[in-house]
């Protein structure tokens, strides 16, 4: 018992059936037909008696193949990466394939460290959905020959497949439903733009909806800072809206850019003492489980996070396969998702100048 207290090597377990190291491997390796029945039953023992189990990863090696894939995301604490991760991971798995994960936390200059980390490993593709601040890193990957496929974000200069949520299908959505509703009066709030393409995207989205609907809405994208300028932008907004004279609510109604900037959205209504649906509405992208739950439930665009992380898994796996046809672009449409949020109430108290 005491020689299985700690963990037990292939040299341990030669030692104890009085063999070599290259017995014991022929025999790990089902090839045990090579040794003789008596050989064989000793390194089998001495195996039980160590309590020796072999390193996946080892003989993944030996045989040429790690079967692991790499997934490096911006930051797993925001819902759309863990969603994606989700689909991406049980779609390795199936496979045979095992998913190690890197973590930015949002700081844009561990994206060629965590890029270098799993290639320690000998990772045999990646899925990425990182910033893109640093495309050198990811270039250098794709050189080495190592398969890339983007989530989500674009990265400049490399060109691998890529699986979205169409971006701009999402805000035309949003911005139909909050005009056939009776908003008048919009803004989009996102996270700052920098070089992020999902924000650029539907930044831009946003801005076009406007122009195409100039006469009918009005409205602004918003890069959100601190929250003393969000509430001032936010108060802002309905002071505008509360001069319309087109028969409209005389109610704003905010897009939040995802659910982490929709989350900073929630707490400056609750801290301007407004409620959701009766003195603004709220529409974001990014389904949440917390989303229904919210005052009289957050509309919301719900993302197919599962089917995205799918579906660049099995890219991926097309991939290491042998696929070699031109770079792919895959843009998945979101679903509607109509809460109270949106829902104009015949209750709502009258809006002060002042709010």
């Amino acid at each position: 018992m005491s020689k299985a207290t700690s963990r037990s090597t292939i040299a341990d377990v030669a030692r104890e059936a009085g063999v070599s190291k290259a017995t014991v491997s022929r025999f790990l390796n089902h090839r045990d037909t090579l040794l003789s029945p008596e050989i064989a039953r000793r390194v089998e023992v001495a195996i039980a008696q160590l309590g020796y189990v072999p390193s996946p990863m080892a003989q993944a090696l030996k045989r040429g193949r790690s079967r692991l894939i790499g997934l490096v995301v911006a930051d797993i604490t925001n819902p759309f990466s863990v969603a994606v991760l989700r689909g991406a991971e049980q779609a390795c798995r199936e496979a045979g394939y095992l998913v190690m994960l890197f973590n930015m936390g949002n700081e844009s200059e561990r994206e060629n460290a965590g890029l270098q980390a799993l290639s320690s490993y000998r990772v045999e593709g990646f899925i990425l959905n990182t910033t893109g601040h640093d495309p050198g890193a990811a270039l250098e990957t794709a050189r080495q020959g190592k398969p890339i496929v983007l989530v989500d974000r674009r990265h400049e200069g490399l060109d691998v497949d890529f699986v979205s949520l169409d971006n701009t299908h999402a805000i035309t959505v949003c911005g139909q439903h909050l005009l056939d509703a009776g908003y008048r009066e919009l803004m989009l709030v996102t996270e700052p733009l920098g070089k992020i393409s999902a924000r650029i995207e539907r930044t831009h989205a946003f801005n076009e909806f406007i122009r195409a609907n100039a006469g009918q809405v009005s409205g602004r994208a918003l890069e959100a800072g601190g929250q003393a300028e969000l509430i001032a932008s936010l108060k802002a907004l309905r002071a505008r809206a509360m001069v319309a004279t087109d028969g409209g609510p005389g109610v704003p109604a905010v897009i939040g850019g995802n659910a982490v900037v929709t989350l900073r959205i929630v707490e400056a209504v609750e801290q301007l003492g407004w409620r959701l649906g009766t003195d603004i509405g709220l529409l974001t992208i990014d389904d949440t489980p917390w989303a229904p739950y919210i005052g009289p439930g957050v509309s919301a665009v719900s993302q197919p996070t599962d089917e995205l992380g799918r579906l660049a898994a099995y890219c991926l796996l097309q991939r290491l396969q042998g696929m070699d046809e031109p770079a792919r672009e895959m843009l998945l449409h979101g679903t509607l998702v109509a809460r109270g949020s949106t829902r104009r109430t015949h209750t709502r108290r009258p809006l002060q100048q002042d709010d």
